[in-house]
């Protein structure tokens, strides 16, 4: 397979060009497919705000992880495997569309009540497989916005995800730590009743609505920064919400109520070829493990969801293989950005920490240009077909797009990724060449083994969640082959290779740094 080199118009949703380079080795594509000849299913499992040092099979912290190490251990295991931001909203506008989200102003940490960021004529990881021939569906988290920016909740809502490829969803609409607390199939609050509407204001609150701020006596989890609105199930979120009794969501039953609808999707669609894409909640917080599973970790709620996720990994791929499908589904684990220990309530996540380290060897963690923001657990699966090993390339889940589109003979369209199906199924060690990581409408570039962050305004510490956040008045550059911790700056010994990575930093970022922005709370 020849290096392949498109350049295509995005038209005016973002107008200017992206490249989209094909630099995987020669490989034989027809031993990606099934012994019957057919595509795989695909199974994207997601998870929110899950460190490097958080799963066992990366050798850092003293979580156990077993389900997740057994995908580890009979796939792909890499190293270098990048979200491509810091926080949410942007790593999962990036691994659906395969196209960096600084390039879209909007992509950037949503409130509830935004709308869609996703074009309805942007290619989707989950349009692109629906065209060759996928049933495709989400379930669980999706925070990438919903409707036109005016939405009535009680009415079907659109455009969301089912107006860009997938043709059935089953989500939350942000985050569980904001309004509305209530799941949507299919563009529809689950069981709402209409003599109850629902209403949501991010701004100003309902008269006689109490709030964690007010009413700190009626909640049941102590708020410790930006989550002190609207309380429910004695949890006080961000934003306002009057109404939707009925409807709203059980958070302790959050996981298996997800697991549950993963399953069903499964078992619905075991007849045809499916992509999944399973977006998990935790450990984001607020983290509010199934009573079965409190204590499990010793570290608190935040162990306590960790484990809660690793079990209903384990109870998908065991549905998987009772349905005779895993032999035929390719499956991608990974986590939309760095590990973050108080992220607005007391949970004894600091507390209990012990001598677990979610960031493993890293430096930072959500929020920052270090290398624990996004450098996340990667790993992909498929039994009988990805090589068992450990990969040192650097990938990044913009690569996926386009590595998936090869592997089912689909149109990428314009992309940021690189194709690198050998790569992800094992058969290569070649990743790509270089990477725009983003954190907070900052960015930075990783090329080889180095790591160049620009100046940027600001304190280095944020505050509120303890972490450094990459902020310096001058260059940094690292050698992470030598020095992943990031101990060393050594932008003033090696003028010359700054001098180059800056050069190739602003031919795919410009000349001027986006501006330094407010941190704003996930």
């Amino acid at each position: 397979m020849n290096i392949v080199v498109r350049t295509l118009l995005f038209g005016l949703f973002f107008g200017l060009t992206l490249v989209s380079c094909g630099t995987a080795p020669d490989t034989d594509i027809t031993a990606a497919t099934s012994a019957s000849g057919t595509n795989p299913n695909i199974v994207f499992i997601y998870l929110d705000d899950l460190g490097y040092g958080d799963v066992s099979a990366y050798g850092a912290g003293t979580l156990q992880t077993p389900n997740i190490d057994a995908l580890a251990e009979g796939g792909v295991r890499f190293t270098n495997g990048y979200a491509s931001s810091a926080t949410c909203t942007p790593s999962r506008y990036a691994l659906l569309t395969g196209v960096y989200p600084w390039r879209n102003s909007d992509a950037k940490i949503l409130p509830g009540t935004a709308p869609l960021i996703i074009d309805t004529n942007q290619t989707t990881v989950a349009g692109m497989l629906r065209g060759a021939g996928y049933h495709t569906g989400v379930v669980g988290k999706w925070h990438l916005g919903l409707g036109t920016g005016n939405v009535n909740w009680n009415e079907h809502v659109s455009p969301g995800p089912n107006e860009i490829g997938f043709d059935y969803s089953y989500i939350m609409a942000a985050t569980q730590d904001r309004v509305p607390t209530v799941y949507l199939e299919n563009g529809m609050v689950e069981g709402l009743d209409p003599d109850d509407p629902i209403e949501i204001d991010y701004q100003n609150n309902f008269p006689g609505q109490p709030t964690g701020k007010d009413n700190p006596e009626l909640t049941t989890m102590k708020w410790h920064h930006g989550h002190n609105n609207t309380i429910v199930n004695g949890i006080p979120r961000i934003g306002y919400m009057k109404g939707g009794e009925r409807a709203k969501w059980s958070d302790v039953d959050m996981a298996d109520h997800f697991l549950e609808r993963a399953q069903q999707y499964v078992r619905e669609h075991k007849d045809e070829t499916f992509f999944l894409y399973y977006a998990m909640q935790q450990p984001h917080v607020p983290r509010t493990p199934h009573p079965r599973f409190v204590g499990k970790s010793g570290m608190g709620p935040r162990g306590d969801a960790i484990v809660e996720a690793d079990w209903a990994i384990g109870e998908f791929v065991q549905t998987l293989r009772e349905e005779g499908l895993l032999e035929n589904t390719l499956i991608v684990l990974s986590s939309d950005n760095g590990p973050v220990l108080n992220d607005g309530y007391y949970d004894d996540a600091v507390e209990k920490l012990g001598d677990h380290t979610p960031a493993g060897p890293l430096r930072g963690g959500k929020y920052s240009l270090y290398e624990a923001g996004t450098r996340v657990p990667f790993i992909t699966y498929w039994q009988g077909h990805t090589q068992s090993k450990v990969s040192d390339a650097l990938v990044s889940q913009l690569d996926l797009l386009p590595s998936l589109a090869e592997l089912v003979g689909g149109d990428a369209g314009a992309t940021d990724g690189r194709e690198l199906l050998a790569t992800f199924l094992g058969e290569s060690d070649q990743g790509r060449e270089e990477l725009v990581l983003e954190a907070t409408s900052r960015t930075a570039l990783r090329s080889g083994d180095w790591l160049m962050i620009p100046p940027y305004k600001g304190k280095p510490v944020n505050a509120y969640v303890n972490i450094e956040v990459g902020n310096d008045p001058n260059y940094q550059l690292y050698n992470l082959a030598d020095d992943v911790g990031q101990t060393q700056n050594l932008a003033g010994e090696n003028p010359d290779k700054l001098a180059e990575l800056v050069k190739a930093y602003e031919k795919i970022r410009g000349t001027e740094n986006a501006k330094t922005e407010p941190l704003k709370l996930e």
